[in-house]
């Protein structure tokens, strides 16, 4: 049975679950009024993070365009630039497993591609949630659905799913941020020129 969640709330992922391997964080949008005649291109991405809150490298950041972590840990089913249909519209694989130890977090983020020079924000979006899902069972566990009102954000960090005393959870975080991408880089460490 899936745990609905609100913004601020954690939920134990592996206590209870032992068996539990391998997730699937699905997340979904819908466009809410837009006139403008640029596309809405929405982005997830995954930035594994170690004990100081900070990318170790580079190839800790998994987007579009480093879609799968060295440690095939991390993967990203690759990028959706409408959104349009049911259902999921990015989908990114986590093999719990095979995190390497010295990571802690992975914070779950969705940016819109150009933003700012196609005047967009997440205002202008709407049924915005994250899902995780046992990939084996297909069974969702936990639901986030961001119902907060992102008037002038253009990035946001939607969840963490974090590592505390051997056992993974999941965090409902929901927080924007204007700067888009390169906002979110320079938070997690990563250099975004």
């Amino acid at each position: 049975m899936s745990v609905s969640l609100s913004k601020g709330q954690r939920v134990d992922l592996t206590k209870g679950r032992p068996s539990l391997k391998n997730i699937l964080v699905g997340l979904g949008w819908d466009i809410n009024h837009y006139d403008g005649e640029a596309d809405f291109d929405l982005d997830a991405s995954v930035f594994m993070t170690k004990e100081n809150g900070k990318v170790g490298k580079d190839e800790d950041f998994i987007f579009y365009g480093n879609l799968e972590h060295s440690s095939k840990s991390v993967k990203h089913m690759g990028d959706n630039r409408t959104g349009e249909g049911d259902g999921d519209d990015e989908v990114i694989k986590i093999k719990l497993d095979k995190i390497p130890s010295d990571y802690e977090t992975l914070a779950v983020t969705v940016t819109i591609y150009d933003a700012e020079s196609r005047l967009q924000n997440f205002g202008m979006v709407g049924n915005a949630y994250v899902r995780v899902v046992n990939e084996e069972t297909g069974e969702e566990l936990i639901r986030f659905d961001l119902s907060e009102d992102f008037s002038t954000e253009t990035a946001l960090v939607v969840a963490e799913i974090y590592k505390h005393n051997g056992e993974w959870k999941f965090k409902a975080v929901g927080s924007g941020y204007n700067g888009g991408l390169k906002a979110l880089c320079n938070q997690y460490g990563i250099d975004a020129e």
